[in-house]
């Protein structure tokens, strides 16, 4: 009977500690002490399908600022900040369900999405209960134009394929273009339609084509390329299908341009392109070596931290969304201080007035909540030692 009971016992602690393990991504990352007043922040982001890895880095720059800030002063009282995570698995279809969750665990504010559509679908839910949300780097204009409750940090795209457009014609001389996304994103959509309209504005000729979802096999999308002249590649995609696509382009010998948007700029993008006889440009939001304080204080807490290193990409390299997501981070506090409450519709009403020096520059919002921002990183691929290097800071005249 001891054995028995004693195996008993064992059992039930194993079930305890396997239902305490749970869906990581769905708790809590910064548990307050019982009798501690908390302030919740929520954050939307994936952490699976397509944008996971993106949204990794993203939460990255949360995680490692409220270990920098882990509490707020409200009223004169301090509150600790308590993360609220939970994974919108990339789809718009996922996307009210997951934003349903944190309206559920009663957040004053909301960060992210990595992801413009899934940004669109969790918004009307955040709209409907009255909870500001901080976009960090969704670009699509939609974002904020169809929603009262987001503001966002990030450039949009029709000024990103502005930029990537005039960079392709008048700095690397390029008079047909090869534009290629996904059917159905909105990202990848809206940004080709961008490119293609300042492109064709210059004067130049574009060809577009999209590939369905799933789609890993981008050698015969490479070669329609070459075939049509194209002086680059533009393909506004997600990390997995960008690092498919740098393949195919160097399988094929294409010897015109890779261009990317800001989800390219990651380290295993960088990875798949070292050792490859391939050029890649691409806009983002931040460059390492940008902050030294920062840089050296996220470097030090990812290598400190094995999960944080694996969700990094393996590397303690520095991702733009990482930095973004840090100064979102710092947005929020700054928006919940200024509203001197906990109450989403306080915290919403101040949103607009607030403004922050963050790492990846000076954040304020115009009328409809969209960033301040007139310029962008430019960065290329150094396939030799597999870094980004640092091109030139452009604008749009």
């Amino acid at each position: 009977m001891k054995k028995l009971f004693a195996f008993v016992l064992a059992l039930v602690m194993a079930l305890s500690l396997a239902a305490c393990g749970g869906d990581k991504s769905s708790d809590s990352s910064t548990p307050a002490a019982s009798g501690d007043k908390v302030v919740k922040i929520g954050v939307f982001e994936p952490q699976t399908g397509d944008n996971g890895a993106g949204g990794k880095q993203e939460i990255l720059g949360m995680q490692y600022a409220n270990t920098v800030q882990p509490t707020v002063e409200i009223g004169g009282e301090t509150y600790q900040v308590q993360l609220e995570i939970v994974d919108n698995r990339t789809t718009a279809e996922n996307g009210p369900s997951a934003a349903a969750e944190l309206v559920n665990r009663n957040v004053s504010i909301v960060l992210g999405s990595y992801g413009s559509g899934v940004s669109m679908a969790g918004g009307k839910v955040f709209e409907e209960a009255g909870i500001p949300a901080i976009g960090v780097t969704c670009t699509n204009p939609q974002v904020t134009a169809d929603c009262s409750v987001y503001h966002r940090i990030c450039f949009l795209d029709p000024f990103q394929g502005t930029v990537l457009a005039n960079y392709a014609f008048n700095e690397l001389g390029v008079k047909t273009a090869y534009v290629l996304g996904m059917l159905g994103s909105d990202y990848d959509q809206g940004l080709m339609y961008y490119f293609k309209e300042a492109f064709e504005a210059l004067g130049g000729t574009v060809k577009s084509e999209d590939f369905p979802e799933g789609s890993a096999n981008f050698v015969s999308y490479i070669n329609n390329a070459k075939a049509e002249g194209a002086g680059v590649i533009f393909a506004p995609v997600s990390i997995n299908y960008a690092q498919l696509i740098i393949e195919a382009a160097a399988a094929q010998g294409f010897e015109g341009a890779l261009l990317g948007s800001d989800t390219w700029d990651n380290n295993m993008v960088i990875e798949s392109a070292k050792g490859k006889d391939t050029q890649i440009f691409v806009t983002t939001f931040y460059q390492e070596g940008g902050n030294a304080d920062f840089d050296n204080g996220i470097k030090e807490w990812i290598n400190a931290n094995a999960d944080a290193k694996t969700n990094n990409g393996g590397n303690d390299m520095v991702a733009a969304v990482t930095a973004m997501g840090y100064d979102a981070y710092f947005t929020a506090l700054e928006a919940i201080k200024a509203a001197g409450s906990t109450d989403p519709k306080a915290v919403l009403e101040a949103l607009p007035g607030v403004t922050y020096e963050g790492v990846s520059g000076h954040i304020e919002f115009d009328d409809i909540g969209d960033a301040v921002r007139d310029s962008a990183f430019i960065k290329t691929a150094n396939t030799a030692d597999g870094v980004w290097d640092f091109v030139k800071v452009q604008g749009v005249e």
